[in-house]
């Protein structure tokens, strides 16, 4: 099956969503998803991968540290939540960050223009000695699509994409109140939250 084959008829394969939100739709079946942002690492046609970026756990960051022998004093930090990424490794952290150009990580994917997401410690040790990314949220787990899965869930209209500029990615994502991260990726499109329904196709 070629790449073009099992794509909706509005996403070619020059238009893979990597670094865009997606949305869940209201008609949203799936627990692990319903109601989530979704902000997408990679999109090929071997499959996509994401995480969410609106569901904080009750853990927080202090008590992470200390389950991976990390001490953790930078006040504004310590209640900083973990959050869900995702039903898939959900033993596994993954650290979505601002860019650091003087600070270089084993494990790092840079997905776009000042947003990096990494896998390995040596990024939370040097959050916890201050000099970790300027900005970051950990989550666990990640969502995970094979091929052709998630183009098939948004042309049942299970999922929005949003494109963003960086600039306004970033802000939703480090600046925007958890709870106010839909809403707000949704103004960026130019919907009323409320007009939303389960029928609603792709934007």
């Amino acid at each position: 099956m070629s790449a073009q084959s099992h794509l909706p008829s509005y996403l070619s394969a020059s238009s893979y969503l990597a670094n865009q939100l997606l949305l869940a739709m209201p008609g949203m079946l799936d627990d692990n998803f319903a109601g989530s942002v979704i902000y997408l690492l990679e999109h090929t046609d071997k499959g996509a991968m994401g995480l969410v970026v609106n569901r904080p756990t009750e853990l927080v960051l202090s008590t992470l540290f200390e389950k991976i022998e990390l001490k953790l004093e930078i006040a504004p930090l310590l209640d900083q939540p973990v959050y869900y990424g995702g039903p898939v490794q959900v033993e596994r952290g993954f650290v979505l960050h601002q860019t650091n150009s003087l600070e270089k990580y084993s494990s790092s994917l840079v997905i776009a223009d000042g947003l990096t997401m990494t896998t390995s410690k040596d990024v939370l040790e040097a959050v916890a000695s201050g000099n970790g990314p300027p900005k970051f949220m950990m989550t666990l787990g990640y969502a995970g699509w094979g091929a052709g899965q998630l183009e098939e869930e948004i042309a049942l209209n299970g999922w929005m994409n949003v494109p963003l500029s960086s600039v306004e990615m970033s802000k939703i994502i480090f600046d925007t109140p958890y709870a106010e991260r839909y809403q707000r990726a949704i103004q960026n499109l130019g919907f009323d939250l409320s007009s939303l329904s389960g029928e609603a196709g792709h934007a």
